[in-house]
C-alpha cells in the first residue's frame, strides 16, 4: 500500500490561493475514482475537486474556510500500489476546527459561482453548475446527488444520505427544505438539539457560523466599498400612479407577444435618459490614480439576490435596449445567476447599479455603492396613501427612490438634480420615448 497525495490544483492564471467551502468525504472514507472530494472557491468559480485514484482518505489538508495556496496538501489517499509519497511519508492530522479567515480588509474582487477555464493541472477540476430545469424527481442509484456545498454539509451533519434524499429543486436539485425535510419524517435533529421548550422557557443556546465562501467575498467587498467610498444617500417621493398604468396596459396589449413589463425596465429606461444630462452619475472611479472615467455607454449592474448571496450582473449597452429587450435581459441575468449559469463578463464592468427589494423594499434604503461606480439607484416598494392634488385629497401609488453617491466625485446638487431627472420622467411616463 502507498499513499497518494493530491495537492491543490492551479485553477486557473494568477491564482495564487483559494478557499476551500466544504469537504465531501472524511478520514477513514473509502473513495472512488472521479468521486468529488472538496469545493473551492476562488474569486472567478466555485470548483470541484474529483479524485485521480481510488483509496482509502487517510487525513484532510485543510478545514472549511481556511484559504490556501495552489500546490498545497489537499488531500492523502491509501492506495494500492506504491502511491506518489511514499509509504513512509508522514501523513498530517486533520484540522480539527476552522481555521481562521483572512481579515476582510483586504481588497478583494465580487465573488461569483462563475465558470472559468481552468489551466492543465496534475488534479483536474470541475466547475460547479446547475442542470436545465426538471420535474422533481428521486436520485437514481449510482448518480451523485445534486446539492450545494451547505446542503452537503448539512447531511453530513445529520448522518443522511442524499441518495435518498427527493430533490425538489431543478433537475432534481437537492434544497434545503428538502433534506430539512427528510429529517423531520426520519426523526433527526442537530447534533446536540433538544425537544421543543414552553413558550417562556429561558433560552441559552448559541450558534457560531463561520463566514465563508461568497458570503466572506460579499463582506469583504461591501466592507472596501464603505472603506473607500464616503456615502452619502437622497430619498425622493416619486407619484407612479401613470407610470403603473402604462405598465398595466402595456402588458395588456403586448404581454402575451413580447413578454411582461415590471417597474425595472421603465426606471432603466429613464435612467439611460437622465444620466445623458449628468455624465459624472455614469462613470467609474479609480482612486488610487485619481482618475474618474464617464462612459456614454450605460452598462447597468441590477442587484440579484442568490440562494449563496447578493450579485450585481451586468446589462450591457441598456441605451440600445426598448422596454421589452431590457426586461429579457433582466430575466436572464437574474435566471443566470441564481442557477449558477452567469459568466464573469456578466458581472464585470458596470457604469451604475440599480437594486431593488420589491414588495419588501420598505419606505427608505441606504444602498451601498457597487465599487467602483459612483452612484447605485435604490427601489422601495410602492403604497398606495391619500395626497393632495388640485385641492382634493385623492389616492395615489407613491414609491421612494433611495439612492447613494460618492461624495469624492459627486457633489449633493449634481445627485439631487439628477433624482428629480429621473422624477419628472417617471411621473410623466411618456417623456421617457421622446429622445
Amino acid at each position: 500500500m502507498g499513499i497518494h497525495v493530491i495537492k491543490m490544483p492551479d485553477i486557473g492564471e494568477g491564482i495564487a490561493e483559494v478557499e476551500l467551502v466544504a469537504w465531501r468525504v472524511q478520514p477513514g472514507e473509502t473513495v472512488a475514482e472521479d468521486q468529488i472530494l472538496a469545493d473551492v472557491m476562488t474569486d472567478k468559480a466555485t470548483v470541484e475537486i474529483p479524485s485521480p485514484v481510488v483509496g482509502k482518505v487517510l487525513a484532510l489538508g485543510g478545514a472549511v474556510g481556511q484559504v490556501m495556496a495552489v500546490g498545497a496538501d489537499l488531500i492523502r489517499i491509501e492506495v494500492a500500489g506504491e502511491g506518489n509519497a511514499g509509504a513512509g511519508s508522514p501523513v498530517a492530522a486533520a484540522p480539527s476546527s476552522v481555521a481562521s479567515a483572512a481579515p476582510l480588509g483586504v481588497t478583494a474582487a465580487v465573488a461569483t459561482p462563475v465558470p472559468a477555464a481552468p489551466k492543465a493541472a496534475s488534479v483536474p477540476v470541475r466547475m460547479a453548475s446547475v442542470p436545465a430545469a426538471a420535474e422533481p424527481r428521486p436520485v437514481p442509484v449510482g448518480d451523485k446527488p445534486i446539492a450545494s456545498p451547505a446542503v452537503r454539509r448539512r447531511a453530513w451533519e445529520l448522518g443522511v444520505d442524499l441518495q435518498n434524499v427527493q430533490g425538489r429543486g431543478t433537475a432534481g436539485r437537492i434544497m434545503q427544505a428538502d433534506l430539512e425535510a427528510f429529517a423531520a419524517r426520519a426523526g433527526l435533529q442537530r447534533p446536540g438539539a433538544a425537544a421543543a421548550a414552553p413558550q417562556y422557557a429561558h433560552r441559552d443556546s448559541e450558534a457560531t457560523i463561520p463566514v465563508i465562501g461568497l458570503r466572506r467575498m460579499i463582506a469583504r467587498k461591501m466592507q472596501e466599498a464603505k472603506r473607500r467610498i464616503p456615502h452619502f444617500t437622497y430619498v425622493e417621493e416619486i407619484d407612479v400612479t401613470e407610470l403603473e398604468a402604462l405598465r398595466k396596459r402595456l402588458n395588456e396589449h403586448w404581454g402575451t407577444q413580447r413578454g411582461r413589463l415590471t417597474v425595472l425596465p421603465l426606471l432603466i429606461r429613464a435612467i439611460v435618459l437622465a444620466v445623458r444630462d449628468f455624465p459624472q452619475i455614469n462613470a467609474r472611479f479609480d482612486d488610487d490614480a485619481g482618475v474618474v472615467t464617464r462612459y456614454g455607454a450605460v452598462h447597468m449592474g441590477v442587484a440579484t439576490q442568490t440562494s449563496a448571496g447578493l450579485m450585481v450582473p451586468v446589462l450591457r449597452h441598456a441605451e440600445g435596449l426598448d422596454l421589452w429587450a431590457s426586461a429579457a435581459g433582466v430575466t436572464r441575468l437574474a435566471e443566470a445567476a441564481r442557477a449558477g449559469r452567469v459568466t464573469r463578463d456578466e458581472l464585470t464592468g458596470s457604469t451604475i447599479t440599480i437594486t431593488s427589494l420589491g414588495a419588501l423594499g420598505g419606505i427608505v434604503s441606504t444602498p451601498v455603492i457597487n465599487h467602483p461606480e459612483v452612484a447605485i439607484v435604490g427601489v422601495n416598494r410602492m403604497v398606495e396613501r391619500p395626497m393632495m392634488r388640485g385641492g382634493a385629497v385623492v389616492p395615489r401609488l407613491m414609491m421612494n427612490l433611495s439612492s447613494s453617491f460618492d461624495h469624492r466625485v459627486v457633489d449633493g446638487v449634481d445627485a439631487a438634480e439628477f433624482i428629480q431627472a429621473l422624477r419628472g420622467l417617471l411621473e410623466c411616463p411618456a417623456t421617457l420615448f421622446v429622445e
